[in-house]
């Protein structure tokens, strides 16, 4: 629906109003975006127009509509009265959440700062992160509260992201000493067959989803110092064997291709002062037919363990381009 098809302010009795004030009309600019394009979003999601008169924005539609688009608008000017920016993510978010997070938990000790106010933040080296869905929410409060969790759901969601964002956000606190990243290596559905080079050059095909997400959170050249320091490391799941991995950061990505004797592997390398973080899609298991997965069979033997947790995701969560959580759904539609 675009702002011209919005229906008039007054075409019903069932049509409602609010006025929503903010002070600094220099923050209001930002809030509304660029040819007022973040406005429009709001608008587009909840079905609301959203008038601006001075410093005012007047937002008419459904109650509940209206209720929901003045509590985004205020989460995202506090947002900009804390000095941050407004982006597209901070916008989806906010309508995904509400405009509200309220707490449900307590953290301790350095983790308190990231849990103020019910928000959850992640900061890393080059950028702070927000989960932008209450599965993610969920998810990453259970990353710093047990020693292994998983995360299990469809592409996009992320699961693998978010790991490495919280394993990068203790490592720079200090607590832990390292991160390890691993992934099975397994072809997704075709035979690639020889590939030249070293074991690095073989095996990082594989792993190159892992050194994305690390790039988006630390600078190249510490990146690059970490990695030949082996503070970091990014290994395919075969070079796990007979490791313990102590005060590390681990996790194992696209845990679905991993066979049930690998993951039980991989799940004792769990070593004091560790945290250990699993997650996988099982709807893209790429492992031999007959091969049973190695997620399945942790689903059905661990869920009943003490300090471990499952996380779950749906199509509901997909953050990547909302083409991506359609496509999901068609496909889940027809399994």
């Amino acid at each position: 629906m675009t702002r011209a098809e919005l229906p008039e302010a007054n075409a019903s009795d069932a049509m409602h109003k609010q006025i929503v004030e903010f002070p600094d009309n220099f923050l209001l600019i930002d809030l509304c975006g660029e040819h007022d394009r973040n406005l429009a979003e709001i608008e587009q999601t909840l079905s609301v127009q959203i008038l601006r008169r001075g410093n005012e924005l007047a937002v008419h539609g459904e109650q509940a509509q209206v209720v929901e688009a003045a509590d985004v608008l205020r989460a995202l000017y506090e947002r900009l009265e804390a000095g941050r920016a407004v982006e597209r993510g901070d916008i989806d978010r906010e309508l995904r959440m509400g405009g509200t997070e309220a707490d449900t938990g307590v953290q301790d000790g350095d983790q308190l700062e990231m849990f103020q106010g019910g928000r959850v933040e992640i900061k890393t080296r080059k950028k702070l992160v927000e989960p932008r869905t209450d599965a993610q929410k969920a998810y990453v409060r259970s990353l710093f509260s047990n020693e292994l969790a998983f995360g299990i759901g469809p592409a996009g969601t992320g699961k693998t992201y978010l790991a490495v964002a919280v394993g990068v956000s203790m490592f720079i606190e200090g607590h832990v000493d390292r991160i390890i990243l691993s992934r099975p290596a397994v072809e997704a559905g075709e035979k690639l067959g020889y590939l030249p080079g070293d074991m690095k050059d073989k095996v990082d095909p594989y792993m190159q989803p892992l050194y994305d997400a690390l790039n988006d959170f630390l600078p190249g050249k510490q990146l690059a110092k970490l990695i030949e320091e082996k503070k970091i490391e990014i290994a395919p799941l075969a070079f796990m064997r007979g490791r313990t991995l102590s005060n590390a950061f681990v996790v194992l990505d696209e845990a679905q291709n991993a066979t049930t004797m690998q993951m039980k592997m991989f799940l004792t390398r769990l070593g004091e002062g560790s945290r250990m973080v699993v997650t996988g899609d099982r709807t893209q298991i790429d492992l031999p037919r007959g091969v049973p997965s190695g997620l399945h069979d942790a689903e059905r033997l661990l869920s009943a363990i003490p300090n471990i947790s499952f996380n779950y995701f749906t199509a509901k969560d997909v953050v990547r381009h909302p083409l991506v959580a359609a496509i999901i759904k068609a496909y889940e539609a027809d399994s």
